[in-house]
C-alpha cells in the first residue's frame, strides 16, 4: 500500500507537465503560423492585427502557466505539507467542543476552504482583469465594479453552496448505507433549480437586461425563432459593455422560461443579417436540445461518480493510502477530490468532442434555417478579429482546450454551404 502514494503524486506532476507541454506546443505553432493571413480573413484583418492576436494569446498562455504552477504548489503543500492534517484536526476538535451536527460541520469545512481559495486567487484575477484584459482593450470595468462583483459572487455562492452542502451531508448522515443515490438525485434537482432561477434571479444581480430596442430587429428575431419552432419569453440585450468588449449571445433557462440574451457589444458590431446568423446558430443548440443532452450525459457520469465515491469514502482505503491521522469523512473527501482530478485529467477530450459535434450541428441548422452560411461566417470573422482570437491553434492543444471547432474550419465549412 505504501507504493500507491508516490505513484499518485507522480501522476499528478505528470498531468501538470502535460498541461505545460500543450501550452508550449500551442505557442510554438502560433509563432510559426500566426503571421499568415488566411484567405477567409483577407481584406478584413491586417498583419498588425495578427501580431496583436499573437501577443494576446502569448500573454494569456504565460498567465495560465504561472497561475497553474501557483495553484499546483498550493495543492501539494495543502495535501502533503501538513496543512490539511492541521485543518482537519482543528475542525474535528471544534466539532467535539461545540457539538456541531454532521451537516453543519461539513458546510463549515468546505466553505472555509472555498473562501481561502478565492482569497489566494484574488491577485491573479486582478492581474488578468486590470493588466491583460485592459492592456488589449477589452476591460471596461473599474475596481469598484470588480469588487462589487466579487462580493455579490461570494454571497450568492455562499447561500447556494451552503444549501447544497447541507442537504448533501444531511442525506449522508440520514442514509449512511446507500447515500450515493439520493445525493445524486438531490444534486440533479438542485441543478435544475439553479438553471430555472438564473435568468430571473441571479443574472439581474450582475447585469441589466432590457428588451431589444430596435423593433424591426426584434420582429426579425421572433420571426426567425418561430420559423425554427422555438418560443421564448423574450429577447433581451445585456449591458455587457460595462465590463468587457467581448461579445456573445445565448439562450438561458429551461422550458417556458427560455429567453435569448444578446450582448450589447454584439448588437453594436454586427449587421442585422450577421446577428440573425448568430442567433440562428443559437437556435440550433436549442432545437437540437443540446443543453438537455449535455445535462443527461453529465448526470449519468455523475451517478457513476457518486457510486464510486460512496465505495471509496465508506472504506478505509483512503485512510491507508494518505495516512490520515484523524479519520473524518471530510478529510477523505478532500483526498478523493485530489485523486479524481488526476483520473479525470483527460476528460475534456470527451466533453470537447461532444461540444464540437454540437457546434457543427448548430451551424448546419443555421444554414438550413437561413438558407446560406454567409451571414454566420461573416459574423465569425468579425468576432474573431474583435476578440483577438487565435486563428492557428495547435491541433492537439485544440482537442484538449477548444469546445468549438477551430474558427478557420468553421468558416470554410459555412462558406461552402
Amino acid at each position: 500500500m505504501e507504493w500507491i502514494l508516490p505513484v499518485i503524486i507522480f501522476c499528478y506532476i505528470l498531468t501538470c507537465i502535460a498541461d505545460f507541454i500543450l501550452e508550449f506546443l500551442n505557442l510554438r505553432h502560433i509563432e510559426k503560423h500566426g503571421s499568415e493571413i488566411p484567405d477567409e480573413f483577407k481584406g478584413v484583418i491586417e498583419v498588425s492585427d495578427l501580431e496583436k492576436s499573437k501577443a494576446y494569446t502569448f500573454a494569456n498562455s504565460r498567465f495560465r502557466i504561472i497561475h497553474s504552477i501557483y495553484n499546483e504548489i498550493i495543492a501539494l503543500v495543502f495535501f502533503f505539507g501538513g496543512i490539511l492534517t492541521w485543518y482537519n484536526q482543528t475542525l474535528f476538535d471544534y466539532q467535539n467542543r461545540y457539538h456541531w451536527s454532521f451537516a453543519i460541520w461539513g458546510v463549515i469545512f468546505v466553505m472555509l476552504l472555498s473562501y481561502a481559495k478565492t482569497i489566494l486567487n484574488i491577485p491573479f484575477n486582478l492581474y488578468q482583469t486590470f493588466s491583460i484584459e485592459r492592456r488589449f482593450g477589452f476591460n471596461n470595468m473599474g475596481f469598484v465594479l470588480w469588487l462589487g462583483d466579487l462580493i455579490k459572487g461570494l454571497i450568492i455562492s455562499t447561500v447556494l453552496i451552503s444549501i447544497l452542502l447541507f442537504g448533501t451531508f444531511g442525506l449522508i448522515k440520514f442514509l449512511p448505507t446507500w447515500w450515493w443515490f439520493p445525493v445524486w438525485g438531490f444534486f440533479f434537482l438542485f441543478t435544475l433549480f439553479v438553471i430555472y432561477i438564473t435568468p430571473y434571479v441571479l443574472d439581474p444581480l450582475f447585469n441589466k437586461f432590457t428588451p431589444v430596442k430596435d423593433e424591426e430587429l426584434a420582429e426579425n428575431i421572433i420571426a426567425l425563432l418561430k420559423k425554427a419552432g422555438i418560443e421564448v419569453s423574450g429577447v433581451y440585450t445585456m449591458d455587457a459593455s460595462k465590463r468587457t468588449k467581448h461579445s456573445n449571445a445565448y439562450f438561458t433557462g429551461l422550458g417556458r422560461v427560455k429567453r435569448i440574451v444578446i450582448f450589447d457589444t454584439l448588437v453594436e458590431r454586427l449587421s442585422k443579417e450577421e446577428l440573425l446568423g448568430v442567433l440562428a446558430h443559437e437556435a440550433g443548440h436549442c432545437r437540437k436540445k443540446h443543453i438537455i443532452k449535455n445535462l443527461a450525459i453529465f448526470e449519468v457520469l455523475s451517478a457513476v461518480g457518486a457510486y464510486i465515491a460512496f465505495l471509496l469514502l465508506e472504506s478505509d482505503i483512503l485512510v491507508k493510502i494518505f495516512r490520515i491521522q484523524t479519520e473524518t469523512f471530510f478529510a477523505k473527501m478532500m483526498f478523493l477530490s485530489f485523486i479524481a482530478g488526476i483520473i479525470l485529467w483527460a476528460m475534456p477530450l470527451f466533453f470537447n468532442a461532444i461540444s464540437r459535434h454540437y457546434e457543427r450541428q448548430a451551424d448546419k441548422f443555421a444554414v438550413k434555417l437561413i438558407g446560406t452560411g454567409k451571414p454566420l461566417a461573416d459574423a465569425l470573422v468579425k468576432l474573431s478579429v474583435d476578440n483577438l482570437a487565435n486563428l492557428f491553434p495547435q491541433p492537439l492543444y485544440a482537442w484538449f482546450n477548444y469546445s468549438h471547432p477551430p474558427i478557420l474550419k468553421r468558416i470554410k465549412r459555412l462558406r461552402r454551404k
